[in-house]
């Protein structure tokens, strides 16, 4: 029961996070207004905005107008209520449920936008980041550190060790293949991972990231050519991948 309703929980996050995926890029509030049709601009019903189970209904289609709505939309809510119970059947109810479940919430906004528009917003690693730093100092627990300065201390390196590494792999990128190499998004969205994972961990995303970027990448240049590949979702997925197995690995 317990994790049925985390699930739940987690699907009604995934529907917030789909406004925040909408509306950060365009510059718009996330508050108000409500949700609404982007093609006939209808408010939203109560019954229709539950989620999963009004796009499923609905047959993923505006009531009114009839205009198609994007899957990310489910995926989105699907992801984010797996990932709540996941953390749950892990971590339990504790400090790293929340904090986990800050930060899984940041990348997965990180990640659709990078993915639609190639940019990360900063809303989400610069808030994200202060965020961390101040979660972690009020739950030391979140870094098993005795203390909240020392928590801080962990964070503060954890940010540096994770903002660093993907600046100097920008850095000498550039250097190796005179164009950017790394965008100052992808600095900042480690950052804000490295806040809520620390140091070691924030250096085991830096390294697991390429791995899981380096097959998507060859398939998209081989399709498509030379291209922009964006590597927040690697850097999102590799982080995920560290808080459930990084202390085994």
């Amino acid at each position: 029961m317990d994790k049925i309703l985390v699930f739940i929980f987690g699907a009604i996050a995934g529907s917030f996070l789909n406004v925040c995926i909408y509306r950060l890029p365009k510059g718009e509030s996330i508050v108000s207004p409500g949700s609404h049709c982007p093609k006939c601009k209808k408010p939203i019903r109560w019954y229709d905005n539950i989620p999963i189970l009004s796009y499923l209904i609905l047959r993923g289609r505006c009531r009114f107008c009839k205009a198609p709505i994007s899957p990310r939309y489910i995926i989105v809510e699907l992801i984010t209520a797996a990932l709540a119970m996941a953390l749950f059947m892990v971590f339990g109810t504790g400090p790293k449920f929340v904090g986990y479940g800050l930060l899984s919430a940041g990348l997965i906004v990180a990640t659709f936008v990078d993915l639609e528009i190639r940019e990360i917003p900063d809303e989400i690693s610069l808030g994200g980041l202060v965020a961390g730093l101040i979660f972690v100092s009020v739950s030391p627990g979140m870094l098993s550190a005795a203390s909240w300065n020392k928590a801080l201390i962990l964070s503060i390196l954890g940010a540096a060790a994770g903002g660093g590494s993907i600046y100097l792999m920008g850095f000498f990128g550039e250097m190796v293949f005179k164009k950017e190499a790394m965008g100052g998004g992808d600095v900042k969205l480690m950052a804000m991972i490295g806040a809520f994972l620390g140091w070691k961990l924030a250096l085991l995303t830096f390294f697991l990231a390429p791995i899981f970027g380096s097959v998507a990448g060859l398939i998209q240049k081989a399709k498509d050519g030379p291209s922009i590949i964006p590597y927040g979702p690697y850097l999102s997925l590799a982080a995920i991948a560290s808080i459930f197995w990084g202390d085994k690995i």
